[in-house]
């Protein structure tokens, strides 16, 4: 009998533990000029599948369902003779579960960064040598609408609600407020020197800008579009995002090699020296991890977001990895 209990408790223990770890998030992430995109566990950091032919995928979005990624590419095709459009590049949809892209989607002008309205319909792609976004709705796989935001957009948020967007223009040095009803610009917040990543605040009160150049984060309230507060970083910085907590902030070093914690609260710092070159990173909700890529190695750090202990590598294929999409 005792051993007829004890089977059944390890039994329903590994039922358990099968059920957390395939309720764990999958996290794809663009390979750049290896031409691919992976999907890793994120209950084990291992890749389990790629897709072949994302030539040079930069941005990286999935629907809220994981049914589809849309990945930008960064590599433009010159334009036919007599076009006015100039160079386009394509946007690729991939569809998971087929193992394969399904289709492109031109748009005008290399695409940077991506983000996706919380319905799943709208794709919205930065172009920085055009001044605006592109939108590409995914019931018809066509752009839909262009809209003009400022010199040099960067990266793009979304309100939870869906009810509006802000691109970083870090040419301009603002960041524009697009409403998604009607897409036009509404207005422009502040956002410190040549913004370019950008993370909204559990409440979406604030949004917190990356100031590359100038090595600062800049808080911005979204009531009032003004600055707040400006943390001192330091170092030449690229990667932002936000913590399970909803308030720790984490932002990578390229030049400094370094991965940094920022607590806006209160505006202390900690770190974890990574090297080389700590690139892009996300937050793997639910699973309190960060993922750091490096733009030198084909590699991703794995970082335990309270403690910043390192807990792994995964290596990559090849190339770099870029913004990454996060499935649920």
């Amino acid at each position: 009998m005792k051993a007829q209990q004890l089977i059944r408790g390890v039994g329903a223990a590994l039922a358990l533990y099968s059920a957390a770890a395939s309720a764990a998030p999958m996290v794809y992430i663009p390979l750049g000029s290896a031409n691919q995109v992976i999907a890793v566990d994120a209950a084990t950091d291992r890749i389990t599948t790629s897709f072949a032919n994302v030539v040079d995928a930069h941005g990286l979005v999935a629907t809220p369902d994981g049914e589809y990624l849309v990945a930008g590419s960064v590599k433009e095709t010159p334009a036919k003779e007599g076009s006015t459009s100039g160079p386009a590049s394509q946007l690729h949809l991939v569809h998971p579960q087929h193992g394969h892209v399904m289709q492109t989607i031109p748009v005008t002008g290399w695409t940077h960064h991506q983000a996706i309205t919380p319905d799943g319909r709208y794709v919205i792609s930065t172009h920085p040598t055009r001044g605006g976004v592109s939108v590409v709705d995914l019931q018809s796989n066509q752009v839909v609408q262009t809209i003009a935001t400022g010199a040099a957009p960067n990266y793009t948020v979304i309100t939870r609600d869906g009810s509006r967007a802000f691109v970083s223009n870090s040419g301009a040095g603002n960041i524009a407020e697009i409403d998604l009803k009607t897409w036009a610009v509404t207005r422009t917040l502040e956002s410190g020197p040549a913004p370019e990543h950008l993370v909204l605040s559990a409440d979406d009160a604030t949004v917190y800008a990356l100031n590359p150049r100038a090595g600062t984060v800049t808080a911005v309230s979204v009531g009032t579009g003004k600055t707040v507060r400006t943390f001192e970083v330091g170092g030449k910085l690229h990667g932002l995002d936000i913590g399970d907590d909803g308030r720790r902030l984490f932002v990578s070093d390229l030049g400094g090699n370094r991965l940094i914690a920022l607590d806006p609260r209160d505006g202390s710092q900690r770190e974890l020296a990574l090297s080389p070159a700590p690139y892009h990173l996300n937050t793997i909700h639910g699973t309190g991890k960060v993922y750091v890529s490096s733009r030198s190695d084909p590699v991703i750090w794995v970082v335990d977001q309270r403690s910043l202990a390192l807990l792994g590598t995964i290596k990559l294929p090849g190339g770099t990895g870029h913004q990454m999409a996060i499935v649920r």
